[in-house]
């Protein structure tokens, strides 16, 4: 397994109140998303960050991590309705190993399908089950970094446990 680099300390906990806000001040969606995560028995931290982590590069950049490290959490539609794809933030899915007749969701399906808009959409902790797939090239990191229901919150979690939590997980290349 490769050694990831470390976030930024001046993110995770000294940062100027500007930079990094309290849990105390989570967004309400980001406190639902990290009440979902306790109850999976992931013990993680939401953190919301006054930069914008709604893409992979702000993400990393925001927290000071490879872009590799940052999970994109990418709802997909196929025959047999939403599929939830879980892949590094430095690969593309190929749509073809998802399946046939798979495409990319709407805006409006990702809400319906998750809970939450594109670009705050957490791997985990979804308002119904959905089927999962994970894309393995993200065992490359001991932690990665997801989103936790807002563009401006995110959560570090050990890959393993992450993949863990996801019920039925399908664990297999897709990029």
């Amino acid at each position: 397994m490769r050694r990831t680099r470390e976030p930024s300390s001046h993110v995770l906990s000294a940062a100027p109140p500007s930079r990094r806000l309290s849990a105390m001040q989570l967004h309400p969606t980001a406190q639902r998303v990290q009440a979902r995560l306790r109850e999976l028995g992931l013990e993680v931290e939401v953190r919301e960050l006054a930069d914008s982590t709604r893409t992979a590069g702000e993400a990393a950049a925001a927290v000071g991590v490879e872009v590799g490290q940052i999970v994109k959490s990418l709802v997909f539609v196929d025959d047999a309705g939403p599929l939830l794809c879980l892949c590094a933030g430095d690969r593309r899915v190929d749509t073809a190993k998802l399946g046939p007749g798979v495409r990319q969701a709407r805006g409006d399906e990702v809400r319906e399908a998750t809970g939450f808009a594109i670009g705050g959409v957490p791997p985990v902790g979804h308002d119904r089950p959905l089927r999962s797939v994970v894309d393995a090239s993200l065992r490359r990191f001991e932690t990665v970094w997801c989103a936790a229901g807002t563009p401006h919150a995110v959560f570090p979690v050990a890959t393993e446990a992450l993949i863990g939590a996801i019920r039925g997980a399908d664990v297999r290349e897709v990029s």
